[in-house]
């Protein structure tokens, strides 16, 4: 599956470019063409990585930057900046929760090896290897085997797949958006109510109260988060 990116650049000519050859790279990628649009954006897709110039119409780089980071959202950031006051704008991009940042100009060569760089770097790990246990809850990805002490829970392979994909993003908000193309994929179920469906089906089954989750929590407007 394409990882996808979320390129804001309000340069035409550059924005066009870049897209292209991130496109020939293998990335799906998403445009935005000022901080406002790229905000949004990166609230409902939940992108795999953003590539952002820093000056820009509406929101400055920095300024999204800041206020997703203010949401909990974790998405990996390289800023983009032209010459002047380079080493500022990298001290303060960096100090906002920025994880690489590009000079202009700049090869499609260095800026996709720098994407591959700090995708393995933010690359979650398995929550446990192959299982994931917590108050009484022990589960096995691998052998989609389940159990609350003794008792066998059964789980479908997508209630697997969603509780995997969350528990290996433990305390940060994922999208419903990136919830669909990582479990089930975006040509095969077109709506995000799916989510919310499986999300109150595995409270029943691993929730003491589903009523009052506090391990599968939702976070209005953007998505859920898991946590132990």
């Amino acid at each position: 599956m394409k990882l996808r990116l979320l390129l804001v650049e309000d340069d035409p000519v550059l924005l066009e470019m870049t897209s292209s050859a991130l496109e020939t790279e293998g990335f799906a990628v998403r445009a935005a063409a000022d901080g406002n649009e790229g905000f949004k954006a990166a609230l409902a897709e939940s992108p795999d990585l953003i590539i952002s110039d820093i000056m820009l119409p509406g929101l400055s780089g920095f300024e999204l930057c800041r206020r997703l980071r203010e949401k909990g959202l974790r998405i990996p950031i390289i800023f983009l900046s032209g010459e002047k006051k380079a080493e500022i704008d990298r001290i303060v991009g960096l100090e906002l929760g920025a994880d690489d940042y590009l000079l202009k100009p700049f090869g499609p060569r260095e800026l996709i090896a720098r994407i591959h760089a700090v995708l393995r770097r933010a690359r979650p790990e398995a929550p446990t290897g192959e299982e994931l246990a917590f108050e009484d809850f022990r589960f096995n990805f691998k052998k989609k085997t389940a159990f609350k002490g003794d008792r066998e829970i059964a789980l479908t392979a997508k209630e697997f797949g969603l509780l995997a994909f969350l528990a290996a993003h433990e305390n940060e908000v994922v999208g419903r958006e990136a919830i669909l193309n990582e479990v089930w994929g975006y040509e095969k179920f077109p709506t995000t109510r799916t989510v919310d469906t499986f999300v109150h089906k595995l409270r029943q089954k691993i929730e003491k109260d589903p009523s009052r989750p506090v391990h599968l929590l939702t976070v209005p407007w953007l998505g859920y988060k898991f946590r132990k």
